[in-house]
């Protein structure tokens, strides 16, 4: 039987992939779905950035991101007489400008879940299985923000009740996910709602709020992000990290100019400086050990936020602290964006957990030293000017009462 390699590459933009119809001038399957595909000559991760310039218009390279390949895996086609050795993957884009080649007859972003309800090339699903969000990958994302991984944490419930997952696993996994990112309020939250206000208790139900979670998730951070973006119109501003509010609210403000500190050791301020670079801002990027001779260079700081604890104070990437101090000796005003789901529903604001980073990242020798490599650090209220949400500036007791309501959710534990 003939052996054929061939890519399968998912685009992924929020939480919908792209699926094409296949047109009559493909040479298999055509008028069934699939992604964006093709032979792999050599180099699959190779192939798959060429398959998705020719099939959708889209740069791989600017427009979208590599997330991650899954295991290969065979499919036999005996009434073809082929066995096909098919490469997934997944990338996340940043665009639904969509140009098709001869290839498609016709295009739908759509949520991951419609792969099982329509007529598909072979094993489409199994494919998309092999590339979406699991525990693993909730827990082991060192460099998103945390809303980007509680809706991954989110979607990680939907796929698998769509799979077929009785209510028990479903429940069973959602506290793998709780335990998976304990930092992460918005993880804890928003896994917690996908239980809590299931319906019924099965898993049509947990498919279901899962979906309407990670659309009100979504909506959430988009509408914190605007509100920031009102806050600070036209503002020069200083950030770290790679929060997606964050990025999103300083897009909406356009500020004249943007220092971005690299955020060290992952570095994920790089990315935020290259993505703002590209949508033509005015950006520094610069160590994070220069943020205090910066700071008084521009107009304020803007920063996400991982968790608001209840006091008001915040947990967010190592550096907000520093920077949050320096901006306050120079008199400029430090505001974190986030959506109120990150409020933190714990009654003790006084011992939130603090995720540490591989010690290798920062030193890997022989010498016979401590390493202290921490991914968060606690930022005070009395730092910050305030805290921006999809309901505007949050004092601390409005606070207090999200906390109150978002401990509610916990209940089905």
């Amino acid at each position: 039987m003939e052996e054929t390699h061939v890519v399968t590459a998912f685009l992924r933009n929020g939480t919908d992939v792209l699926l094409f119809r296949r047109s009559e001038g493909v040479g298999s399957y055509a008028g069934r779905w699939g992604a964006v595909a093709g032979h792999a000559e050599g180099d699959p991760d190779a192939q798959a950035r060429v398959e998705i310039r020719e099939e959708t218009g889209i740069d791989p390279d600017a427009e979208a991101t590599f997330v991650r390949a899954g295991e290969p895996f065979t499919v036999t086609d005996d009434d073809r007489g082929t066995r096909w050795i098919v490469h997934p993957s997944l990338f996340d884009c940043d665009t639904r400008d969509v140009t098709p080649n001869y290839e498609t007859a016709a295009y739908e972003w759509v949520p991951p879940t419609a792969i099982r309800e329509r007529e598909t090339v072979p094993d489409l699903w199994t494919s998309y299985d092999r590339v979406r969000p699991s525990v693993a990958s909730v827990r082991d994302d060192e460099t998103h923000g945390s809303a980007y991984v509680s809706v991954r944490a989110c979607e990680v419930l939907r796929d698998d009740a769509a799979a077929g997952a009785d209510y028990d696993a479903l429940r069973g996994t959602a506290r793998d996910l709780l335990a998976a990112r304990e930092s992460m309020a918005a993880v804890a939250n928003r896994v917690n709602r996908v239980v809590a206000t299931a319906d019924t208790a099965d898993a049509d139900a947990i498919l279901r709020s899962a979906s309407a979670t990670i659309d009100a998730a979504l909506a959430a951070d988009s509408d914190a992000a605007a509100a920031a973006a009102v806050e600070l119109s036209d503002a020069s501003l200083l950030t770290l990290s790679r929060s997606g509010t964050a990025f999103d609210a300083i897009v909406g403000a356009g500020p004249e100019r943007v220092v971005i500190a690299e955020s060290r050791t992952a570095r994920e301020g790089v990315d935020t400086a290259e993505r703002l670079a590209a949508e033509e801002f005015d950006v520094t990027l610069t160590t994070d050990a220069a943020v205090p001779s910066l700071v008084a260079d521009v107009n304020a700081v803007l920063v996400g936020a991982d968790t608001v604890l209840r006091d008001g104070s915040i947990v967010n990437k190592v550096g907000t602290h520093a920077a949050a101090l320096a901006a306050a000796e120079a008199n400029v005003p430090t505001y974190a964006v986030c959506a109120r789901d990150k409020i933190a529903p714990n009654v003790d604001p006084t011992a939130p957990v603090i995720e540490d980073a591989p010690a290798s990242d920062l030193y890997d020798g022989d010498a016979p030293l401590d390493v202290a490599n921490p991914r968060f650090d606690v930022t005070p209220a009395s730092l910050l000017t305030g805290v921006v949400t999809e309901d505007g500036v949050l004092d601390v007791e409005a606070i207090d009462e999200a906390a109150a309501e978002l401990r509610s959710l916990r209940k089905w534990q």
